[in-house]
């Protein structure tokens, strides 16, 4: 019997983008700070001239996928992570970035074979975003870590 499953013991191999809404930058700044602060703590170089990090801006939640595709495309990543924050507001806006973009990014996934990890604040308040994104704690830790657990476990079954 064969089991598959990522670890994070040689994380050096693995190559990151990281793709990030800047709207609602202040939590997406907090979630990119927790994801970098994760992949340098598992050996990931998170200098400006690393060759294993790469970060991508958008201009918000609903435009993750297409850069993610494109991204994804060029198979330069063993793995892409989105950071973006929705905030519930009065209109039905918030409905149809969270579908889109869940969507999508599921739909990258999928088609390029690449995996992509979720990293999008789907909040009622503004209050609830910042304890996800460092008052309580950064989800953007969790996220950096699934992708190194996806990375290597995509590297193990190809």
């Amino acid at each position: 019997m064969a089991i598959f499953e990522g670890t994070f013991e040689d994380s050096s191999r693995i190559r990151v983008c990281i793709v990030v809404a800047r709207f609602n930058d202040l939590i997406t700044n907090k979630l990119l700070s927790g994801c970098l602060d994760c992949l340098s703590r598992h050996g990931i170089d998170t200098k400006e001239e690393s060759e294993q990090l790469d970060i991508a801006w958008v201009p918000g939640s609903f435009e993750l996928p297409l850069v993610s595709k494109k991204l994804a495309s060029t198979s330069k990543y063993d793995v892409l992570i989105t950071l973006g924050a929705v905030i519930r507001g009065d209109t039905p806006h918030f409905d149809v970035v969270v579908s889109e973009a869940s969507k999508g990014i599921a739909s990258v996934s999928r088609e390029t074979g690449i995996p992509i990890i979720f990293g999008v604040l789907t909040t009622d308040t503004m209050q609830q975003a910042l304890e996800r994104a460092g008052i309580k704690n950064n989800l953007g830790w969790s996220y950096a870590l699934q992708a190194l657990e996806m990375g290597a476990l995509i590297k193990q079954v190809n």
